[in-house]
């Protein structure tokens, strides 16, 4: 990794969000009731899968395989969850906790991104991948409904932390601002919007408007999807 990149509040939110996602991957499995060795695999798929991408896309060494700690703290990650209930995990705690690895991993791929001189637009997408893309791979592979592909302000709060961390690196310069202090507003900004939303169900409008029955919340796709489980 360059070490341009390597500070401490970058590296807590890099485990903040390594914890948070592999957290989520394993329950994933759990709630289907499998074995230890598909929860760790869901666990590291997880956890790694947005940095794997956004390393490979901005030509740097991949993470995950230059440093041990990382398969070390989702294989953890999948033994807390393999030994404790799911009822544990279950409400809104996880999204929230989904909501700090979010805005944790946005600020931080933008930052790498920034660090090996990609440009600002692909830098905030690189954000958005670090955030997001380990999430879809796990729903996918699980063959479960994206949360991308519900109205819910999830990519948004990830690039609404991507962007702030983005422009404030690009103007700290001008205003004399450390980076630590840009990357912390960015954390909150990202993390507040994605807690509006699970808190008071805010979501994007759909294409068509009232024009399609599309539901508007993930509650209503969940209660569509129910007779189709019980078929």
């Amino acid at each position: 990794m360059n070490e341009t990149v390597l500070t401490p509040i970058l590296d807590l939110l890099d485990v903040a969000g390594i914890a948070v996602f592999a957290l989520s991957g394993a329950l994933v499995a759990a709630r289907e009731r499998q074995t230890f060795v598909t929860m760790a695999f869901f666990a590291l798929l997880t956890g790694v899968g947005g940095g794997t991408l956004r390393d490979l896309l901005i030509d740097a060494p991949v993470f995950w395989i230059t440093d041990p700690w990382v398969a070390a703290i989702c294989l953890s990650t999948a033994l807390i969850a393999w030994f404790t209930p799911v009822r544990v995990w279950d409400g809104k705690f996880l999204d929230y906790a989904d909501g700090i690895g979010l805005a944790a991993y946005a600020v931080l791929g933008s930052a790498k991104a920034i660090a090996y001189g990609i440009p600002p637009i692909p830098a905030a997408l690189m954000g958005i991948i670090t955030g997001c893309v380990g999430g879809v791979i796990r729903d996918v592979v699980a063959g479960r409904p994206s949360i991308i592909m519900q109205p819910e302000l999830y990519v948004t709060a990830a690039a609404l932390s991507a962007s702030v961390t983005v422009i404030g690196m690009q103007i700290a310069g001008w205003l004399n601002l450390m980076n630590a202090a840009v990357w912390g507003a960015a954390f909150i900004a990202g993390f507040a919007l994605r807690s509006a939303a699970i808190r008071f169900e805010w979501g994007l409008p759909s294409y068509g408007g009232s024009e399609t029955a599309a539901p508007t919340t993930s509650e209503n796709i969940t209660s569509e999807k129910k007779p189709d489980h019980s078929e």
